[in-house]
């Protein structure tokens, strides 16, 4: 690589020690950095110094460095603003958590704003015609879901005529063994959930919603942010929001993070340094009407983590996780301008690729996180990297 370039640090999510896919393959991969958390810690807890500083060294013996957390989760009840004691002692261990880790010199935290659910998908194993198998969002199975199966009071008004009929359709034909993945992909299936719900905790968590609108979701986002920011900037930590994921409503429930009004809304209310963005391109490119180059340019600076992943987006709003370079997004013109924020900083911008195809090898293990397995993300940064390397070397070096 050219000396007078600057390019993205590579990273790669690791879920702990119980992670099939180990360090030592994220260093082979070509990775000098993780994302990781400390996924043992309840949510709401402050993390124990120790519990962080083990964890970093764990990562350092294996030759890379703890980059970025993702996530610190934001607990149900700060999302709610409810109990006001409990807001306050679970803000106190936030910035507690914060504090912690700057200390130990992480300087990056990712969380969301997503109410009940963290990032949801229909299929965790959707084939592909080459055999391999990737994510998939499915709009007329969630419908089934939730019209047929969580049987949500006044759900068939959220779905168009020709999806409630598909959806009614797969509830007809579905078997029981079919009805129940559905069921366990969407509440407790995929990795890094922060919570996990039967139906009947399900219903009661939705219920507990019944009164929380966009408007006021976003009050309490801006509330949060407001009280967590000051901490983050006084020990030098870039918290980077995570965009909705799909980027629209779902189960009634509002979702404040999903286009560009979303981002500026809260930017303007919280103008704090501290308060960045990781830019998800797969959350975003979910939505037609977000122009991913667009929406980089105008928060670039606020940019302090890369997701750099792509959607094939169908005409009802279904998706299903592409090949990194394919897909919905012109995956070329989103790097051109993120190479050209990386040459304007000093210090690399986090990026890794993430929800890689189930392939090869890793489509016979047993034990495997859907979208974490090792092969499908290794692809994923290697083609990252080499679109990265051509844009940098053609356009910076003319």
């Amino acid at each position: 690589m050219s000396t007078s370039l600057r390019y993205l640090e590579q990273t790669w999510r690791w879920f702990g020690p119980d992670d099939p896919v180990t360090l030592r393959d994220a260093r082979q991969a070509g990775a000098t950095g993780i994302v990781t958390a400390l996924h043992h810690i309840p949510n709401g807890e402050a993390w124990p110094m120790e519990e962080i500083w083990r964890r970093k060294a764990e990562i350092e013996a294996a030759g890379l460095r703890w980059s970025v957390v993702e996530s610190v989760p934001v607990h149900e009840t700060l999302k709610k603003q409810t109990q006001p004691d409990k807001c306050r002692r679970y803000l106190e261990n936030y910035r507690t958590t914060l504090y912690r880790l700057g200390q130990a010199g992480i300087k990056t935290v990712c969380y969301n704003f997503m109410p009940v659910l963290d990032w949801t998908r229909t299929d965790l194993a959707y084939p592909l015609p080459t055999g391999a198998k990737a994510l998939r969002f499915d709009v007329a199975q969630l419908a089934a879901f939730d019209v047929f199966l969580l049987k949500r009071k006044n759900a068939e008004a959220d779905y168009p005529p020709d999806v409630l009929e598909r959806a009614r359709t797969w509830s007809a034909h579905a078997s029981e063994s079919a009805q129940s993945a559905l069921i366990r992909n969407i509440l407790a299936g995929l990795p890094g959930a922060e919570e996990t719900y039967s139906l009947e905790d399900f219903r009661h968590a939705l219920a507990e919603y019944a009164e929380i609108g966009a408007r006021e979701l976003r009050q309490h986002l801006q509330h949060f942010i407001a009280e967590v920011a000051p901490a983050a900037a006084e020990v030098g930590i870039w918290l980077t929001i995570h965009p909705d994921d799909p980027p629209f409503p779902l189960f009634g429930l509002p979702r404040v993070v999903s286009t560009g009004a979303d981002l500026q809304a809260l930017f303007d209310a919280c103008p704090s340094p501290a308060n960045g963005l990781c830019f998800c391109a797969g959350s975003l490119g979910a939505r037609a009407d977000n122009d991913l180059v667009s929406l980089f340019r105008q928060h670039h600076q606020r940019v302090h983590f890369l997701h750099l992943r792509q959607v094939q987006r169908e005409a009802d709003g279904s998706f299903y996780e592409a090949n990194h370079l394919e897909g919905s997004t012109d995956m070329w013109a989103l790097m051109r301008e993120i190479v050209e924020e990386q040459q304007r900083r000093d210090t690399p911008i986090p990026m890794r690729p993430d929800h890689g195809h189930c392939m090869l090898d890793d489509l016979e293990k047993a034990h495997r996180n859907p979208g974490y397995t090792a092969i499908g993300r290794l692809r994923g940064l290697a083609e990252l990297r080499g679109l990265e390397m051509g844009i940098a070397r053609s356009v910076f070096t003319a």
